[in-house]
């Protein structure tokens, strides 16, 4: 995935993002503001698989998968990237992953692709809502472990 995206630099902080909205959901991210989350395919895929069937599983589900934002593929299908709210790449230290802050360039919250290169997976709808943060970690946690797993039963 190609992107004019800058790399935050801070350092971690003990906190995985910024604090939920008052209704207790994920911050709104700002049309041009959100952090990106990338991730190898594989495991990308397995993690929207795992929000997905947690929805279909009950009420705590339900609650991942409204914390679920857009989701960009690039076009070889070697990463995808999850929107994540501003400020989460300062705290972002997920194995086998990267966080970038956007500061809102390179990317935006349109139906069409926000960088040359790459599509949707999961498009915007009618709300900017972001991917939480501490759902994607626990979803990234999860693929790894199964992908992992499946490896090793070679």
């Amino acid at each position: 995935m190609t992107t004019s995206l800058r790399v935050g630099t801070r350092a971690p902080r003990t906190v995985a993002g910024p604090p939920p909205t008052a209704d207790g959901g994920p911050p709104r991210c700002p049309a041009s503001a959100c952090d990106l989350v990338t991730v190898p395919a594989r495991q990308g895929l397995e993690a929207v698989d795992i929000l997905r069937r947690s929805a279909v599983e009950g009420a705590a589900g339900a609650r991942a998968a409204e914390n679920m934002g857009p989701v960009l593929h690039d076009d070889g299908c070697d990463t995808l990237g999850f929107l994540v709210p501003p400020g989460t790449a300062a705290a972002w230290d997920v194995p086998g992953s990267t966080c970038t802050e956007t500061d809102g360039r390179g990317l935006s919250l349109d139906p069409a692709p926000p960088v040359e290169g790459s599509d949707w997976l999961l498009p915007p709808g009618d709300t900017d809502l972001a991917t939480d943060p501490a759902v994607l970690r626990r979803a990234l946690g999860e693929a790894a472990r199964l992908i992992a797993a499946a490896d090793n039963c070679r």
